[in-house]
């Protein structure tokens, strides 16, 4: 008989002034959205939530109202430190963008027109853009694993790219279908 050994993960459950501080760095590092750098710090870096977990609570957090990246503040400060983790995750990430936001907007207020200050910001739009790409790829791998994932993914983009169906009503289609596969599956094993 062989004994098969399992890798160790480490479960790190992060303080409140941890979740404050890393939220904080993710908030000062993100340049046009922080969700891919956020999936490396939460689920690569501090080993936080493994990608499933990153990505199952990212679907979550995207059908709540607010943003995504303050959502998953929330909903991990909360899971390891409760009420005060939350806060202190969210207190983290928005504090200091916001004063560097406000700042900022008051430079660009008085030399927007400036040609050069116009391509800049078309520059980072487009970095943004090839990260958030970049993201959603890394993201797919753990969750490929079943033609109904494909098909969800395919009928997401014809909704909401082609069709143009609100985000909502996108969601509650594709769930309602989900679902209803799933059940016929299940039932169609059980008989």
């Amino acid at each position: 008989m062989t004994t098969e050994v399992l890798p160790f993960e480490r479960v790190i459950h992060p303080t409140s002034k941890e979740l404050f501080t890393g939220f904080m760095k993710l908030g000062l590092m993100g340049f046009g959205g922080v969700l891919p750098l956020a999936h490396r710090m939460i689920a690569e870096e501090q080993k936080w939530l493994s990608t499933e977990e990153f990505t199952h609570l990212l679907g979550v957090c995207q059908i709540l109202p607010g943003g995504n990246i303050i959502n998953m503040a929330v909903a991990i400060g909360y899971e390891f430190q409760g009420v005060k983790g939350a806060f202190s995750a969210v207190i983290g990430l928005i504090s200091a963008p916001t004063a560097i936001v406000i700042l900022l907007y008051e430079l660009y207020a008085q030399f927007q027109s400036i040609p050069a200050i116009k391509h800049m910001i078309e520059g980072l739009a487009a970095a943004a853009a090839g990260l958030l790409f970049a993201m959603g790829l890394k993201m797919l791998r753990p969750i490929l694993k079943s033609y109904l994932t494909y098909f969800t993914i395919m009928m997401t983009v014809i909704f909401m790219l082609i069709v143009k169906i609100p985000l909502v009503l996108t969601l509650l289609i594709l769930v309602t279908i989900n679902m209803t596969v799933l059940s016929l599956n299940k039932g169609g094993k059980n008989a």
